[in-house]
């Protein structure tokens, strides 16, 4: 017992801290979407241009998500993981002192180099620290502190502390403090482990990325991902813009509606996975895809109260994060060889960033610009449509049907 009880420590621990840390990247990334509209009116720019910002951290979380996880392979976890959280942290104070549209654009493409170096690094790390039949339960954990902080709670605590601060600018100055602090616990606890080659013998540097490839359902996984994952961030990106431009909320309430896209988010990580072990991940891919669209829609276009609102919103959130659960992490990984997931769900990640979190919202602000917001809502409810079409061509991973 003497030498278990310090790894159950550690593993709370390690987890613990990893959670938070993916809490604070969502905080962060998301801080702009709830403030949108004062630092629209103060910095003097459009739809389109709130879109280049969503469209700037995307793509370079995107890159680096992809460089970085098979960096951390070899140098190791922890040398990533404590420079990735005081980067962020930093330039998410930063963007409070932008003084225009330039210099936000360059912080938050800056910032999404940092936070997508911490993503697979923490993935890893929480996975070193994990017990097999616990990897499932810490690596769920850590995934939905990002939705919970960045998307239930972020717009509420954004929403509230303008309310009491003298400008949006001091919220990010206040938000940069936690990572700061929570990098400094991060050196205490955080162990470095043993780097493993294993799979550069068997495979060679670069066959990670070109073997996954062989298998049919990652070729069909990258653009079913790009679905899903345009769905969460073209949503999170506009969804406050129409609750206050065409709904007409205050920004008070807003905050308050928003947060369902978050809680939404943080139970459809779980549930949808869950369900998956027992009807199968086509099945409810194909059902988390077609009740995001009709979600969508009826929050374009239906005209409910504030608690239609956070519910039409929920709904949505809760079926297009669970989508990202199954195509980020099952689906992939059981896929491939065992000695290629990781390889797998990087690579799976990093392509839904590029064009979800990057080129998707770009386009939605393209889009809203010209056509108005609830076009926008229209045009990522027929791409979640042709998700679930795609979603026919996957081969079934579930262990439950493959023992069948």
């Amino acid at each position: 017992m003497r030498q278990i009880e310090p790894d159950i420590a550690y593993e709370v621990k390690a987890v613990g801290l990893l959670a938070l840390g993916f809490g604070l990247v969502g905080l962060d990334r998301w801080l702009v979407t709830p403030l949108a509209p004062q630092i629209m009116r103060e910095l003097k720019f459009n739809y389109q241009d709130l879109g280049a910002l969503a469209a700037a951290i995307g793509l370079s979380w995107g890159v680096f998500a992809i460089v970085m996880g098979r960096l951390a392979d070899r140098i190791g976890r922890r040398v990533i993981i404590i420079p990735a959280v005081i980067g962020f942290s930093l330039l998410s104070g930063l963007s409070g002192l932008a003084t225009g549209f330039t210099t936000l654009f360059l912080a938050r493409l800056a910032m999404g180099v940092a936070e997508g170096a911490y993503c697979p690094s923490s993935y890893a790390a929480a996975l070193d620290a994990s017990p097999p039949k616990r990897r499932g339960l810490n690596l769920g954990i850590i995934s939905s502190a990002f939705a919970l902080f960045g998307l239930a709670l972020g717009p509420i605590i954004a929403t509230q502390l303008v309310l009491i601060l003298p400008s949006w600018r001091d919220v990010f100055l206040l938000v940069a403090v936690p990572g700061l602090i929570l990098a400094f616990f991060l050196s205490r606890v955080l162990r470095e482990t043993p780097v493993a080659a294993q799979h550069v013998e068997q495979h060679g540097p670069s066959a990670g990325w070109l073997a996954v490839l062989h298998y049919r359902n990652i070729c069909v996984v990258l653009p079913v991902i790009c679905c899903s994952m345009s769905g969460v961030f073209v949503l999170g990106v506009m969804a406050p813009l129409f609750l206050t431009d065409v709904v007409h909320l205050p920004t008070a309430t807003m905050g308050m509606v928003m947060s369902g896209l978050g809680f939404g988010g943080f139970a459809g990580q779980i549930a949808v996975g869950a369900v998956s072990d027992r009807l199968g991940r086509k099945l409810s891919l194909a059902a988390a895809f077609v009740t995001g669209a009709a979600a969508l829609l009826l929050l374009a276009f239906a005209g409910f109260c504030s608690i239609g609102l956070f519910f039409a919103l929920f709904v949505a959130a809760f079926a297009c994060c669970g989508a990202n659960a199954l195509l980020a992490g099952p689906i992939p990984g059981e896929s491939v060889a065992a000695d290629m997931a990781s390889s797998a769900m990087g690579l799976a990640i990093g392509v839904g960033e590029i064009f979800g979190g990057g080129i998707a919202p770009a386009i939605g602000g393209y889009i809203a610009q010209h056509a108005g917001l609830e076009a926008t809502l229209a045009v990522v409810a027929g791409v979640l449509l042709i998700g679930a079409v795609m979603t026919a061509l996957l081969t079934e991973t579930a262990p439950r049907f493959q023992h069948r």
